[in-house]
């Protein structure tokens, strides 16, 4: 599975081509594959933004879009490097696309890919040969099957199937392909540790109870959207060592963002509560949001939280490198219907957000004939006393 100098060409030329006619047209292109070129196109569009240094080399080939919607961004597959050793043997037991095996190929020593579908693995050995990737031995089968003949391992990396029947997407981990839950502890008798991708939606308190042997949860978000949860299970953790949790965001800019702290940190943390609205406002990052980071937050910044449930934060001195957007409020205006007919005259576009308050972010609009857009941001939100406000800022 090869692109020829042609085929390579005709891609480049169509780009930007609308796919469905080229399929329509098909007849006009003797000696194309037009299917073929068709997934070619909408998979390299996938993939433009998320990784740029496969987009750049014009002669790799992908099996499929989905494959390449679902893998790893070229960030987040550079990010899971950090998990495993330079002298460490990776099996990745569900290769896909084999994006995260070339970047942990990289950094470790040897890296085993396992993929059953055959296109994915003639796909993946014809690119890891142009990118002159010769540490990863490619396999064709079923990886859980596969995964106690492969010698030496260190780490088993595995990213279980999050689709169901009808192309459904699942979240349940004993929905997932292959079943998480019931395969790592067989795992870890080859191996000393398992990373496993889970998906951004799971909750993950409850996948730590299934997950006992757990060591460390890496939350990973992409401008401020998470897109992986990573579990690191090791095969002698220690039941008194608390579980750290990685929360990691990358800026626009490629700096990254880090929080680390450990749901026992969280528990027994005891959070500062603001009564009046001060001169900055903090929202933290999603990944910190996601990761269930309310109080401990308050023990590592000098902030105060609005409300219980709200997750917004403030304080009168300004905090640099806060993990998350910060803002500068211009004023607080309490809520009520009377209000919301005339606000429209000094807030006429803004930028809305809702936390822990009856209306939705369309709802308000609807009432405040608000635009959406501009410089300012509105944060509909619950103060500590459960008074209701708009808070107008605008962003630091």
């Amino acid at each position: 599975m090869k692109l020829t100098e042609t085929l390579i060409a005709f891609i480049e030329d169509n780009s930007q081509t609308d796919t469905s006619r080229l399929l329509l047209n098909a007849s006009r292109y003797p000696g194309i594959n037009i299917p073929f070129v068709v997934e070619q196109i909408n998979a390299r569009r996938q993939i433009k933004d998320k990784l740029p240094g496969w987009y750049a080399n014009k002669a790799l080939v992908f099996p499929s879009k989905i494959a390449a919607e679902q893998c790893s961004s070229e960030q987040t597959a550079y990010y899971k490097q950090q998990l495993v050793k330079n002298t460490d043997h990776v099996c990745d037991l569900t290769g896909g696309l084999g994006i995260d095996s070339y970047y942990y190929s990289l950094k470790a020593k040897k890296v085993t890919y396992i993929e059953r579908f055959e296109n994915y693995v003639e796909a993946a050995r014809s690119n890891y040969e142009l990118l002159h990737a010769g540490n990863i031995t490619v396999m064709n089968g079923n990886g859980e099957e596969l995964a106690k003949a492969v010698e030496d391992v260190n780490v088993y990396y595995l990213d279980p199937a999050r689709r169901g029947g009808g192309n459904k997407r699942v979240f349940a981990l004993s929905d997932c392909e292959p079943n998480l839950v019931s395969l790592y502890p067989e795992l870890l008798e080859y191996a000393p540790k398992v990373i496993a991708k889970i998906s951004p939606m799971a909750d993950i308190m409850h996948t730590l109870t299934l997950l006992p042997g757990t060591t460390e949860i890496h939350v990973v978000s992409v401008r401020n959207e998470c897109k992986e949860l990573l579990f690191v299970i090791g095969r002698e953790k220690e039941s008194q060592s608390p579980v750290r949790i990685v929360c990691a965001n990358f800026l626009t800019n490629g700096e990254m963002e880090r929080f680390v702290f450990s749901p026992e940190e969280e528990r027994s943390a005891t959070a500062t509560f603001a009564h009046t609205i001060e001169q900055y406002l903090y929202e933290p990052n999603a990944s910190l949001l996601k990761a269930g980071s309310f109080k401990v937050i308050t023990t590592r910044y000098p902030i105060k939280k609005l409300h219980v449930n709200s997750h917004l934060y403030t304080s009168d001195e300004l905090i640099p490198n806060f993990p998350g957007r910060v803002f500068h409020v211009e004023e607080t205006i309490p809520f009520s219907s009377s209000r919301c007919k005339h606000i429209v005259k000094t807030i006429p576009q803004a930028n809305i957000t809702v936390r822990n308050f009856p209306l939705r972010v369309e709802d308000l609009r609807k009432k405040t004939k608000i635009e959406e857009g501009g410089e300012l941001y509105l944060f509909a939100t619950t103060l500590f006393d459960d008074s209701k406000v708009l808070i107008k800022t605008r962003k630091v």
